[in-house]
C-alpha cells in the first residue's frame, strides 16, 4: 500500500529526478533570500521614514509687543548698542510698562508730546503732585490744557534708565505720555509702520 505523497515538491525525487528537486530547492531559496533581503533594504521606504531630516512646519511667531535686541561691542571697545522695539496698537499709540521714580505705571509713546506728562493721579503715586505751577502752555487738538513742570529721578524701561527726566503733569490727561523730553535722551528713535524702535547705549 502506497502513501499519497503530501509534500512532493519538498521532498528529493528518487532516481534521475534528484538533480531537477535540487535545482528546484536553490532557485526557491534564492528567489525567498531575495524578497526578504529586498524587504529589509527597503524597509524605511515603506514606513514611510526614509528621510534623514524630515522636513519640519515652519514655527509662526506673533508680533511681541516689547522687543529687547543688543548688539556686542566691537574690537575697537565701543560701548554696546542697546534697542527696544515695540508694536503699536489699533489707537496708533506704542505702550509699555514703564517705572517712574521706582512705581509701575503703564505709559504710552508718544513722538508728537514735546514733555514726558503725568496724570494727576500718577503724579501723585510718583510723589511729585506738591506745589503744582500750571505755567506751562500745551495745546492739544481738544483745546488748551497747560502743565506743570516737574523733574522725574528716573524713568525706566526694562533695561533702559534715564535720570533727572523733565516732564509736566497735566489736568485731564487721559493717560500717562511719554514724550519728546524722554525720547531726545536716547541715541536715537524711529516709527515706521507702526513699529517704534528706540536705541540707546
Amino acid at each position: 500500500m502506497n502513501r499519497p505523497r503530501n509534500n512532493q515538491f519538498l521532498e528529493p525525487e528518487r532516481g534521475s529526478g534528484m538533480i531537477g528537486w535540487a535545482m528546484k530547492q536553490l532557485a526557491m531559496w534564492l528567489v525567498g533570500g531575495f524578497i526578504v533581503y529586498s524587504l529589509v533594504v527597503n524597509h524605511q521606504l515603506f514606513s514611510g521614514s526614509g528621510q534623514e531630516n524630515p522636513a519640519q512646519p515652519a514655527s509662526v511667531h506673533p508680533v511681541a509687543s516689547a522687543q529687547w535686541s543688543a548688539r556686542a561691542p566691537s574690537e575697537t571697545g565701543a560701548l554696546v548698542t542697546n534697542s527696544l522695539t515695540l508694536q503699536a496698537r489699533p489707537d496708533g499709540y506704542a505702550w509699555v510698562d514703564a517705572a517712574v521714580n521706582g512705581v509701575p505705571m503703564n505709559m504710552a509713546f508718544d513722538t508728537g508730546a514735546s514733555y514726558v506728562s503725568l496724570t494727576e493721579a500718577d503724579a501723585q503715586r510718583a510723589g511729585v503732585s506738591g506745589n503744582l505751577n500750571y505755567s506751562i502752555p500745551i495745546w492739544t487738538a481738544n483745546g488748551s490744557n497747560p502743565g506743570a513742570p516737574v523733574v522725574l529721578r528716573e524713568v525706566r524701561i526694562g533695561q533702559l534708565t534715564i535720570e533727572n527726566v523733565n516732564a509736566i503733569v497735566q489736568r485731564n490727561l487721559a493717560h500717562s505720555l511719554l514724550g519728546q523730553t524722554f525720547l531726545n535722551r536716547l541715541q536715537s528713535f524711529h516709527m515706521e509702520r507702526g513699529v517704534l524702535t528706540l536705541s540707546w547705549q
